[in-house]
């Protein structure tokens, strides 16, 4: 029997995973152990042998209760490869030159960090913070990396004038960098802040409290996977409308939350 998760949502309702996960947990616990692993190795989602992540992640966790070290480290390697191709690779080449950029060195270290650290102690005692990434593994990862982009571009204190496109009012990728890395959702543990967000969620435009949703749910405002649900896709916008209404929106909150006044 799969074991269920144990976290709630903010209606108080157990989270869970999605059918189609379930039914291939099923079929996978089947599996002897070595054929697992060799299954996890996959890196090609279109495989027909390939384990999503959510999967992944189920079987990391359930080695808590298996005495084989071994068995759990051979996963473990396998996941943590899987997160660091989800991260920013902070390496660009031209030519023989290979340039690092240390911003994203910081982030993605600051979110690896915080996932390894967080999993090593859902493998001594049940961590209701990890259920999430059963759920919706890449939504867990995307917010891993916009609290670390948070923190990365405050201790840069930045100070560089951020532009739009003047012909398309689209934002520059350095707008949408900034503006995606403030993450909103990152304290929603503590119940008065979760109170103070729903009120200022519901302040926002209808069309920005759809994406905002969406969003907090783990939705991905995009996909190269063509059966992913996305936000675009959901709303019917393209995905660079939908990021300028989640900076927007994002914005609008900050200012709440921090108590300002928009101008």
């Amino acid at each position: 029997m799969i074991t269920p998760l144990r976290k709630r949502n903010l209606q108080g309702t157990l989270y869970k995973r999605d059918a189609k996960i379930e039914a291939l947990l099923a079929q996978l616990e089947l599996l002897s152990r070595a054929e697992l692993v060799a299954r996890c190795h996959l890196t090609d989602s279109n495989d027909s042998g390939y384990v999503p992540s959510e999967c992944l992640m189920y079987f990391v966790r359930a080695t808590r209760q298996d005495n084989s070290d071994q068995y759990f480290e051979q996963l473990y390697k396998i996941l943590l490869s899987r997160v660091l191709r989800a991260l920013p690779n902070p390496e660009t080449s031209d030519g023989d030159v290979v340039r690092v950029s240390q911003t994203k060195s910081r982030i993605r270290d600051a979110a690896f960090d915080r996932f390894t650290e967080a999993l090593v102690a859902d493998h001594q005692a049940y961590s209701e913070k990890l259920d999430y990434f059963e759920v919706r593994f890449d939504g867990a990862i995307a917010n891993l990396r916009r609290d670390a982009q948070d923190t990365a571009w405050r201790d840069e204190n930045r100070t560089t004038t951020l532009e739009y496109d003047p012909e398309t009012n689209e934002p520059s990728p350095e707008v949408e960098e900034a503006a995606g890395s403030v993450n909103p959702f990152e304290n929603l543990e503590e119940s008065d802040y979760r109170s103070r967000l729903d009120a200022a969620i519901d302040t926002l435009p209808r069309e920005q409290i759809r994406i905002i949703q969406m969003l907090r749910e783990g939705f991905p405002i995009d996909s190269k996977d063509p059966d992913a649900v996305t936000i675009a896709k959901t709303l019917k916008k393209s995905e660079k409308t939908i990021r300028l209404h989640r900076d927007r929106a994002f914005k609008a909150l900050r200012a709440v939350l921090l108590g300002e006044s928009e101008r």
